[in-house]
């Protein structure tokens, strides 16, 4: 898995944990689709420096704002691609601002199933009912 591509989604709740932000996506793949924000680990970064990088050049979001977890992981062999998943929960309001996709939340408790609305191939649902079975991960 050395050569494997390494990218990372980005889970970041609210303070109170009744939001989650999400992105619109403006290119392919998943263009206009709802999706959480994250990106790729460059060569030579650790897997957490590129969490917080993409998290605050997307968001503004920096670790000051956020103590990120490295929640879970999947890995799509015949795409040569891992998938990182790492959750935060934000210890303030913060302003989120960013040009590549526009920002949004939407409460916690929605449905993230409808794939005519949200990208990754029912992957946001799965997380997040992951989350939900062990909300420790987001009490920090």
């Amino acid at each position: 898995m050395s050569n494997m591509k390494v990218m990372n989604l980005l889970v970041i709740y609210s303070s109170d944990c009744k939001e989650i932000l999400m992105c619109r996506r403006r290119k392919d793949p998943y263009k206009g689709l709802l999706n959480f924000t994250g990106g790729k680990v460059k060569d030579g970064e650790s897997n957490i420096d590129a969490a917080y990088r993409e998290l605050s050049e997307e968001t503004s979001i920096t670790d000051k704002d956020v103590s990120l977890v490295h929640f879970m992981d999947m890995v799509y062999y015949t795409y040569d691609c891992r998938l990182e998943v790492f959750v935060g929960r934000l210890n303030k309001a913060v302003n989120v601002s960013g040009s590549e996709n526009e920002l949004l939340w939407l409460s916690a408790d929605g449905d993230f199933s409808d794939t005519k609305k949200f990208a990754g191939e029912w992957n946001i649902p799965h997380i997040i009912e992951m989350i939900r079975d062990d909300p420790s991960v987001i009490e920090l």
